[in-house]
């Protein structure tokens, strides 16, 4: 059976932008939908299901691009969907407030043609790892509500997902907790035991590439025998997870926010992403190789420092 090509909604009150943006997917197998306001958008969404991703100008008539992000970001059928801001307004304080309104990511016009295909087939491949985070935790029983201690180590990507997924069902919040622990657990095999930069990352992401590099450094023999080791412990009713890698750590205090000046890379949002879920605090210790998370209760959602 033949998949539907992924749909995009893309709103802009220029024409001519929307022409260039449509020439830039020809032929990418993308199908494009336009919209030349957000009240026009607003009606498109409203009456169709199935858009993968929103590329969003944020200024333009009748309904701005910041107002219809928070529309679909207070709307629990369009909360999922990731909105690409794409703008001239690009100064710190308004990448910011893009960021914190739900943004996925913040393109500051001009921007080249591949930059916006990585970031948006990015965006459609960290959608699809949700999924399946959901799926996965569906499988599972509640039983782990009841698990005191636990020990796990992994080695592959793949091996993060499943065990995020399966480590969540013993977290309050397991949804939420989901998200946090793949961010991370993913993040202690590429960047801890794989030694991958954020720089290298970054462009790997750029060029399609990261999947092969990740597989290729795998195979290396100095990588062959390192795991990532977790352990979780229950104490009076409060549970904390710890991961440890056995890379040669980081400087994590950067990263701990979302950073404007990294608001065009298609990488570093995992740890942010992770303290914003509303599942944990993210504590981070020594030389960034090991992490604790202190899972909050259900009514808990303050973010931790």
């Amino acid at each position: 059976m033949e998949t539907a090509a992924p749909r995009l909604l893309v709103v802009d009150d220029e024409p001519f932008n929307l022409e260039i943006i449509c020439e830039y997917f020809d032929g990418t197998g993308f199908e494009l939908e336009t919209a030349e306001d957000g009240e026009a958008a607003w009606r498109l969404l409203d009456s169709h299901t199935g858009y993968a991703a929103v590329l969003l100008d944020r200024m333009m008539p009748i309904l701005d691009g910041m107002g219809l992000l928070r529309r679909m970001k207070a709307d629990e059928r369009f909360r999922s969907i990731p909105v690409i801001m794409q703008t001239a307004a690009g100064n710190p304080d308004q990448v910011r407030e893009g960021l914190a309104a739900g943004a996925y990511y913040y393109l500051v016009k001009p921007y080249e043609r591949d930059s916006l295909l990585s970031i948006v087939r990015g965006a459609l491949a960290d959608v699809s790892a949700r999924l399946d985070l959901h799926r996965r935790i569906a499988e599972h029983g509640s039983a782990l509500q009841l698990l005191v201690n636990g020990e796990f180590s992994y080695r592959t990507v793949e091996e993060a997902a499943i065990l995020a997924a399966f480590v969540a069902q013993a977290c309050p919040q397991p949804d939420a907790a989901a998200l946090a622990l793949s961010e991370l657990l993913v993040n202690a095999v590429e960047h801890g035991n794989l030694g991958i930069s954020y720089a290298e990352k970054s462009q790997l992401r750029r060029d399609d590439r990261w999947n092969e590099e990740v597989a290729l450094r795998l195979a290396m023999p100095t990588h062959a025998d390192k795991r990532v080791r977790v352990s979780l412990n229950r104490d009076d009713g409060a549970l904390s997870i710890r991961i440890v890698d056995e890379g040669a750590g980081f400087d994590w205090h950067r990263y701990l926010e979302f950073d404007p000046a990294r608001a065009f890379d298609p990488n570093g949002r995992g740890i942010a992403l992770a303290r914003m879920s509303g599942a944990a605090t993210v504590e981070y210790q020594g030389c960034g190789n090991t992490v604790v998370l202190q899972m909050h209760k259900q009514q808990d959602t303050s973010q931790g420092t």
